[in-house]
């Protein structure tokens, strides 16, 4: 039955309502499953008499529903193929028709189909576009230019293939003609509407448009069609690039009018073109030099230019990058404008920038710390001053000097001038990128980073009476240069560091806490630890009781989550102390504990909170073994209530605590918590989000050793292994699926498992048969070992391979020869150690061996010895050190899955942690099989074995 549009309608309007969002979500999911219903939104999208922010939820809708429910992992849809039809049908006439918020939303949905039908299921597409342009209806054109771009786009960062270009002369072919008459007409409008504001405003939006457009078409390649106009289109952008209108100026300081924009995106592309395309666009690059120069020199300094002033920047900087043009830069006189006009007015602190310290603190961090202000023209300004050093470095740090020290003296009275020279100073000292994990690696010869600090900065970490401002820069200097430093010169940093945390002000305690979260994490050329526990640990109380303070200063939820830097430094203090925590565990808990409740109401910063489950993480990792039932009687109770109210965001971070709280202590009865933990987590609903399963298939896989028995006893298997059955249908979930499975046959006596043991092997073999991965190959091969090597439990080679053949007689040869034979000599570690052990027993106990597969077992014997011959080794569950291998700011945070660090699961465990000694064991154990066989096996070998064969097993053998 298709669902009702007045009631989807009703439901999404009650989704934006707080008190009535988890219901009405609720009954969405319900109606998801009735059919058409993305087409049931796409008509409350187009519904002009229903609300705007109805019809923008309903988009929104869509937008997350294609997403998901439009092809699976290997690209077949998962709508029936005349939904798929309508969809692309209405899809782009409905986009070019809506207002702007909803254009946006519907053009992403867009883009998504594309990434999956374009251009071969979907090869009328551009055709439908093209004949939608017109030459003057400038609303319809930027619809039309909206879904272009939101398709081409997805080509900027990709690598050059064959295929990407079929997909790109598809377009070329159809669409780059009538692009190019649209560029020449609209700046025909242009010119005819000169007096006309909103049209005006309405062409210049598709100027903008097109510009946009213009780059994605050119990203990978020049296309043939502009490069045969390039004097007329380079023409057209240089008028724009010094075009003037009074009527599209904006009165407002900080917004961006349209020309700016348009002048914005011009110089992106010019970067590109000086960039990649300069031998054909050499002989027009002159005349935007000089226009750009200009343009710089004479800009106001209101932020509505910021952006404009950035991409300006971005393009000389591609100038300087070039032979033919930078030597134009190598002259005393030139640099000395360069800096006085361009470099010293962008990097020079503004009223804006102190507001913004001031009134917003979070957000001058963030822009002044994460890049976000890529396009903050004191970045860019330094981008472009120090691409002149690379070509003139002696040259550019003379003349830069000359105003450091001019402003330097300035500064003795002015801390803004202060602030000057230190941004002129960093921008020549460092070289090369800020390192999230080092900072700058390398520095400039002909300066000094210590005795510039020591000098002019150093008095300002530690003077009571400097200002805010100047506080940060000294902080900010020891933070970017902090691998220039000696471990001593560190030490009489730290404390002053530590202090600046008990700042009043905002930026100051935030800029103390991020140095020395960075510093904990530094580590030297080998990767060890500049700063260890011992140094931190005589005041790591005091440091965390006082980070927790000001981490709830605040109690509102939102608020509380605003500052992560804070609790990143919480999260590192604790990875590096380790056990030493445990004098004062109690008050780190009652901390996070406290946290959990509040932030768990809204959660709304994915950093914030990321960092406080890794720090609970570290506690729950480094708890002794006999302390665990004291850690999961304190977080049960918070841990329950996130699941029990459905948070969602945290849900995952919760099973992976869990885990690793039961993984601690792997044997014995489960507690009565994680026993009624068990049904909800059978629940189908609970692994359809994605982002949970790798986490609940982690604590499943902990809970089945400790709660077989009871597992067995109310029929809890079946649905078990019918989510073993989901998993490994898909790609993502294989992997998952193999931890259960193991957790399976490890834990659950093989009476019980008889039944299902047929079926779980069919569904493997299905997936072999489809051209697997090498990684699911890997995982079947260890699975194969882990089952031959568990004789003792009455499971081996024997009833592995009785089991195949039930399916299917003599399927075991191919699947040993082509599959575990070839695949297992390429496991390591742990894994390998299991191929000698289930080799060995093999060899040993296989009665299949023994009188069926004679070839085998020669086969299986060769195996096993040159496996032994590289003696795989033992390895150890990693430590907490596996949180440097990927620094927490790589991570994506989404709709994924995002693992805790600190609770990694250890890989490839070792089956059988008694052996220490692999080739004495398998020396003991042939040579008591031999015993037990009456001499079998050495007749095996002499009748079965070649020379070099027998040499090798004679070894092994007394």
């Amino acid at each position: 039955m298709a669902s009702d549009l007045g009631q989807v309608a009703q439901l999404l309007e009650a989704t934006l309502d707080h008190t009535k969002h988890k219901k009405a979500e609720a009954a969405l999911k319900l109606e998801e499953q009735k059919p058409q219903y993305s087409l049931q939104l796409l008509k409350i999208v187009a519904t002009d008499s229903l609300q705007p922010k109805i019809r923008l939820a309903a988009a929104l809708a869509f937008k997350n529903f294609i997403r998901h429910n439009y092809v699976d992992e290997d690209g077949n849809y998962k709508r029936p193929i005349d939904e798929v039809n309508t969809i692309k049908q209405e899809l782009i006439g409905l986009m070019i028709v809506c207002p702007p918020t909803i254009q946006t939303q519907l053009g992403e949905a867009i883009s998504i189909i594309a990434d999956s039908d374009f251009w071969e299921r979907w090869d009328t597409l551009i055709r439908d576009l093209v004949s939608r342009l017109t030459p003057d209806n400038s609303k319809v054109n930027n619809g039309v230019l909206e879904v272009a771009h939101s398709i081409f786009v997805r080509w900027r960062p990709l690598f050059r293939s064959d295929q990407l270009f079929i997909e790109i002369n598809h377009v070329l072919n159809t669409f780059a003609g009538p692009f190019l008459t649209l560029l020449f007409a609209t700046d025909q409008q242009i010119e005819a509407n000169a007096t006309n504001k909103d049209a005006l405003k309405g062409y210049f939006d598709t100027l903008s448009l097109l510009t946009k457009v213009f780059y994605d078409l050119s990203c990978q390649d020049m296309p043939p069609q502009f490069e045969s106009s390039l004097e007329q289109i380079s023409t057209l952008l240089h008028k724009y690039l010094t075009y003037q209108n009074h009527l599209l100026e904006t009165d407002d300081d900080s917004e961006a009018g349209i020309i700016e924009t348009v002048k914005a995106d011009i110089c992106e592309v010019l970067e590109l073109y000086v960039t990649k395309y300069d031998e054909d666009f050499n002989r027009y690059t002159q005349v935007f030099i000089s226009s750009a120069w200009n343009l710089l020199s004479t800009i106001g300094q209101e932020t509505k230019y910021d952006n404009l002033v950035s991409r300006a920047l971005h393009f000389l900087t591609a100038i300087a990058g070039t032979k033919q043009h930078a030597n134009a830069f190598e002259n005393e006189g030139v640099l000395s404008e360069v800096v006085e006009k361009v470099v010293l007015p962008n990097v020079a602190l503004r009223e804006s920038d102190v507001e913004l310290f001031e009134d917003e603190p979070i957000e001058y961090i963030r822009r002044d710390l994460e890049g976000s202000d890529t396009d903050s023209r004191r970045r860019a300004a330094t981008d472009f001053l120090r691409k002149l050093q690379e070509r003139f470095e002696e040259l550019v740090t003379r003349v830069a000097g000359k105003y450091i020290n001019h402003y330097l003296e300035q500064g003795k009275t002015s801390w803004k001038e202060k602030d000057t020279a230190i941004s002129l100073f960093l921008s020549i000292a460092a070289k090369g990128a800020v390192t999230a994990g080092h900072g700058v690696k390398t520095v400039n010869p002909l300066v000094n980073v210590v005795e510039f600090f020591q000098q002019h900065i150093a008095n300002d970490l530690i003077s009571e009476s400097a200002e805010p401002i100047s506080k940060v820069d000294a902080i900010k200097y020891l933070y970017t240069f902090r691998s220039q430093l000696t471990k001593e010169q560190w030490q009489a940093a730290f404390q002053p560091l530590i202090q600046n945390m008990g700042s009043s002000n905002y930026v100051v305690y935030t800029y103390a806490a991020i140095a020395v979260e960075r510093l904990l994490y530094l580590t030297d050329e080998s990767g060890v630890r500049v700063f260890d526990r011992s140094d931190i640990e005589p005041f790591a109380k005091d440091l965390l009781e006082h980070l927790f303070k000001l981490v709830e200063k605040e109690n509102s939820a939102a608020k509380m989550q605003e500052n992560e830097y804070l609790m990143r430094c919480i999260m590192r203090v604790l990875i590096v102390i380790k056990t030493g925590v445990l004098g004062f565990v109690d008050m780190v808990l009652d901390h996070l504990v406290g946290i959990t409740n509040i932030i768990k109401q809204n959660p709304s910063n994915p950093r914030f909170y990321y960092y406080h489950f890794e720090a609970l993480g570290a506690i729950v990792s480094c708890g002794s073994p006999e302390g665990t039932s004291k850690l999961e009687d304190r977080l049960w109770e918070p841990f329950n209530l996130i699941l029990t109210e459905e948070v969602s965001e945290f849900m995952s971070y919760v099973f992976q605590l869990f885990a690793r709280l039961l993984e601690t202590k792997p044997s014995g009865p489960l507690p009565n918590h994680y026993q009624a933990l068990v049904p909800p987590l059978l629940m189908p609903a609970l692994w359809e989000t994605r982002g949970n399963v790798p986490a609940l298939a982690r604590l499943l896989a902990a809970i089945i050793p400790r709660a077989a028995q009871s597992i067995v006893a109310e029929n809890q298997l079946e649905p078990i292994l019918g989510i073993f059955q989901r998993l490994i249908s898909g790609k993502k979930t294989e992997q998952s699926a193999f931890d259960l499975l193991e957790s399976v046959v490890k834990s659950i006596d093989r009476s019980t498992l008889d039944k299902y043991f047929n079926t779980v092997l069919s569904l493997l073999f299905t997936k072999l048969q489809n051209n697997p991965s090498d990684s699911f190959k890997l995982r079947f091969v260890r699975f194969y070992h882990l089952v031959s090597a568990r004789v003792e439990a009455g499971l081996g080679a024997d009833y592995f391979i009785s089991q195949v053949d039930s399916i299917q007689n003599n399927l075991f040869t191919p699947v040993y020869l082509n599959v575990i034979l070839p695949t297992s000599d390429q496991l390591v570690a742990n894994d390998r150690r299991l191929a000698v052990i289930s080799f060995t027993k093999t060899l040993c106990d296989s009665s299949a061996f023994a009188k069926r597969y004679l070839k085998g077992w020669r086969f299986t014997c060769e195996a096993m010895l040159k496996m032994l011959a590289n003696a795989p080794k033992v390895t150890l569950g990693a430590g907490d050190e596996i949180i440097n291998v990927a620094d927490v700011d790589d991570i994506g945070f989404g709709l994924g899955f995002t693992p805790l660090s600190t609770c990694r699961k250890q890989q490839g465990r070792d089956e059988f942690p008694e052996i220490t000694d692999l080739p004495q064991w398998v020396r003991e154990y042939i040579t008591q099989a031999n015993q037990r066989h009456n001499g079998a096996i050495a007749g095996y070998v002499q009748e079965r074995l070649d020379d070099r064969g027998k040499q090798a097993l004679a070894m092994y053998m007394s």
